[in-house]
């Protein structure tokens, strides 16, 4: 099992009909973090056969190329090396070699590596120098290539802090400044890697640029995405897709969230001076350093979801899938999701024939950091739906399930939490006041305290968050 405080989850003091619905859904946590495993999703999106690749449509022959390079980073990076390497070796298909970036403390001893492909751990979610050197390896050994050579790139969320290459003139401290910045304003991924990519030589299709300006190689990038909407641009800041996004865009992301006149003034100058100066914009659609690129989509949170939902029919679910994606402020969702479970739960007043109704959700939630506890974005809505709830009575038997699938979220040790009768209950026993942790950002904390925080630690998975609501009649 993958998750480890399992045990815990499914107490022995648990009523029945809670502990029936804490163990289908973290059995759906299970089946999801199986789908969305790397190894699994490039296994079903390539395929080596008499020395051709085959990704999707494409065909790849790769007797074709002098040689193969990996490169890239995220945090599905080191399963991700570790299954291209198994489909090369499956043709004896030897003569490659590269560097991943993957996030420091994660494991990596269940994978068979070759040591051809040498892993480079990173911190996340600020950047550090260990990253940065590792980056610009990357870009020797990219730069040295041939046109005849042939260049994989690896990108998964967390890509953007795990890939850092900062702009001539921006130190390596100044880009960690506006990285914090960011992450605590409450800006969402997509707003916080239009600045990003602004302030790096590596992603915003600068990686390409690179390529095309020393090697000319055929460049394959193979992606799983993280981002709401599968913005190959924004996975990652997207070192390997034209930039959807412009010095002007960056800018006004830093004056929405009053932060243009905080960052550093050599950060300021690199806007000021690409807003004014056309060409030094980065790459975009329809630029000739993309064509011999090919970019691909192997896996998202979607197909996590689809799997739990057949699962959930299993289990004789009436499963529906929220109208739109969790994106917004934590808080303010919680409320929402906290109406809609009670609407939900207002159907069993009715002669409504349906007796058990699952919910799925995806997206990826932000967080503005006001106080200086513990916690992350999928804790923090969690606590701010249960404060919305802990007066009203409820009858009949929920669990409500919202997980990071890489495992760790925000700066806490929990990839989120779980809620039910059980815990509402409870906390109503012990009057614990959910706004008191909410003031102070302090979520694990208090689930700590509820023993309702889920501990998998890093999964080698990244895609977007999943929330499940599970409702069943009692009476």
């Amino acid at each position: 099992m993958i998750i480890k405080n399992r045990s815990i989850l499914l107490a022995d003091n648990l009523d029945g009909k809670s502990l029936d619905l804490r163990r289908i859904g973290l059995e759906s946590i299970e089946i999801a973090l199986e789908t969305v495993r790397p190894h699994e999703l490039i296994k079903k999106a390539l395929k080596v056969q008499n020395k051709a690749l085959f990704i999707q449509n494409d065909k790849f022959r790769l007797e074709n190329y002098k040689h193969i390079i990996i490169i890239g980073g995220g945090k599905a990076g080191a399963e991700m090396a570790f299954a291209i390497e198994e489909l090369l070796k499956s043709e004896s298909i030897v003569n490659y070699k590269g560097l991943i970036n993957i996030p420091l403390g994660l494991d990596v001893q269940n994978l068979n590596l070759s040591g051809k492909v040498k892993l480079n751990y990173a911190s996340h979610p600020i950047p550090n120098k260990v990253g940065m050197m590792g980056v610009k390896d990357m870009v020797k050994l990219a730069e040295e290539a041939t046109k005849d050579d042939l260049i994989f790139c690896l990108i998964s969320g967390g890509g953007s802090a795990l890939l850092p290459l900062p702009k001539e003139g921006l130190m390596l401290e100044e880009l960690q400044t506006v990285n914090s910045l960011l992450l605590d304003s409450g800006a969402s991924i997509h707003e916080i890697n239009a600045v990003r990519k602004h302030l790096s030589n590596f992603k915003g299709g600068n990686l390409v640029k690179k390529i095309y300006n020393s090697s000319k190689a055929t460049l394959i990038s193979l992606i799983i995405s993280d981002v709401v909407g599968n913005n190959l641009d924004s996975i990652a800041s997207g070192p390997t897709v034209p930039d959807l996004t412009t010095f002007e865009d960056a800018k006004k992301v830093l004056l929405k969230y009053n932060l243009f006149n905080k960052i550093p003034l050599s950060a300021k100058f690199i806007i000021e001076k690409g807003i004014k100066t056309p060409k030094l914009e980065n790459p975009k659609k329809g630029d000739e350093c993309f064509n011999k690129v090919h970019n691909y989509l192997i896996g998202s949170v979607d197909s996590a979801a689809k799997e739990v939902s057949k699962f959930l029919k299993k289990q004789n679910f009436d499963v529906e899938f929220l109208p739109a994606e969790l994106t917004g402020e934590a808080k303010i969702f919680g409320k929402m999701l906290s109406s809609l479970t009670l609407e939900k739960l207002s159907l069993f007043e009715t002669k409504n024939p349906v007796s058990k109704i699952a919910l799925i959700g995806t997206g990826e939630l932000t967080v503005t950091i006001k106080g200086n506890g513990i916690g992350g974005r999928n804790q923090e809505m969690l606590l701010s739906l249960l404060d919305s709830m802990r007066k009203v009575k409820i009858t009949h038997a929920f669990l409500i399930v919202s997980v990071n699938l890489d495992g760790i979220e925000g700066n806490s040790k929990a990839m989120g939490a779980l809620i039910d009768n059980f815990l509402l209950n409870q906390m109503r026993d012990m009057n614990l006041e959910p706004e008191f942790y909410l003031k102070n950002n302090d979520s694990n904390s208090f689930f700590k305290k509820m023993k309702g925080e889920i501990i998998t630690g890093p999964t080698g998975c990244n895609v977007n968050d999943l929330v499940l609501i599970l409702i069943e009649k009692t009476k």
